[in-house]
């Protein structure tokens, strides 16, 4: 019980949820009966089982469809209030989101200024009202032309000053490597925002050493197929790269069978920097919680344990010193109460 209500209770930090895979099945059915928009489903229980998928491409087909759900800046604000009223409830006090603005632009035009702006205006609210925040980091889906991705770059600059904190690159690695948005990296790093790139799931080891030498970036998405290479586990282990493991999201999509056979003890006996992360938790049915459950039940793990993973993701976030280090303590307070 100790072990449940320090799960429950700590103040923790997500890293890495994708805002349209949060979409619960309730809100969707809203989103697409206000927009008329035809989804194979009608009923909440069908939306709920549509939500499963066979594999990868099927998986992005559906989130496909789940953004075209979302057709203004209206529709933009409710899902990030309903995100970060989830967010609170599970006592996650900041979230770091990945966000395809640019689908939504292509979609329905909706300028992705205007998208960054209703964000914010929703963590403005939850700041206020339930205490805890939201910064974006705007992603670049790999399967657009390279173009299109400096697009994303600069609009994720020009939304610096209103709470974008890093430049993505997300989707389907096989066939398109990080190479093809070099200039969208470039004028990032120009302007000092910082990059985090999704490397090391659908695709090898080779997939993670790109994303270093391409986009230099401060964290990389997953990354749990660098156990694949000795050599790169050894200089993400002395930089101490950040990796933002998704356990469920490895065992829906086919990285390993399932959670027992999942690579998160190696990834820590070789003394990587990991941190606990949902990922698309309304598509694999998951919760930042149930991920932390889902790992100590599996593994066995401590209170300690935890407590050093939730860390991790404090120290890796973009938050001021100030507040990570009240953030740090208050969760070593909460474990030396539940030890």
């Amino acid at each position: 019980m100790q072990i449940e209500t320090f799960i429950a209770n700590a103040p923790k930090v997500e890293l890495h949820v994708h805002l349209e895979g949060a979409i619960p099945a309730r809100t969707l059915l809203k989103l697409a009966q206000k927009n008329n928009i035809a989804l194979p489903v009608r009923t909440l229980e069908e939306v709920k089982d549509w939500y499963q998928f066979r594999d990868f491409p099927d998986f992005n087909e559906k989130y496909i469809l789940i953004s075209n759900c979302i057709q203004n800046s209206d529709d933009i604000y409710l899902i990030g209030k309903e995100f970060l009223e989830g967010q609170a409830a599970q006592h996650i006090v900041h979230s770091e989101v990945t966000y395809t603005a640019y689908t939504h632009t292509k979609q329905w035009r909706i300028p992705m200024l205007e998208q960054i702006s209703a964000l914010m205006e929703a963590s403005r609210w939850a700041e206020q009202y339930l205490g805890v925040s939201m910064r974006l980091i705007i992603d670049i889906a790999r399967e657009t032309a390279p173009h299109e991705g400096t697009l994303v770059a600069k609009a994720a600059v020009a939304g610096m000053a209103q709470g974008v904190v890093a430049l993505g690159l997300g989707g389907y690695e096989v066939g398109y490597p990080p190479g093809r948005f070099v200039e969208a990296f470039e004028l990032a790093r120009e302007a000092g925002l910082p990059r985090i790139l999704h490397a090391g799931e659908t695709a090898g080891a080779s997939s993670i050493r790109q994303a270093l030498e391409v986009g230099d970036p401060l964290r990389i998405g997953h990354g749990v197929r660098c156990l694949e290479d000795a050599d790169l586990v050894a200089g993400l282990r002395e930089r101490q790269i950040p990796l933002e493991v998704c356990p469920t999201s490895n065992v829906c999509l086919g990285l390993v069978p399932d959670m027992f056979h999942h690579p998160l003890p190696r990834l820590l006996q070789e003394n990587l920097f990991v941190t606990i992360n949902s990922d698309d938790p309304a598509l694999f049915s998951t919760s930042l919680i149930q991920e932390y459950t889902r790992i100590q039940q599996t593994f066995d793990y401590s209170i300690s344990d935890l407590q050093k993973l939730m860390v991790n993701g404090v120290h890796a976030s973009f938050l001021s010193q100030e507040r990570k280090s009240s953030l740090v303590q208050e969760i070593d307070i909460l474990a030396a109460r539940e030890n």
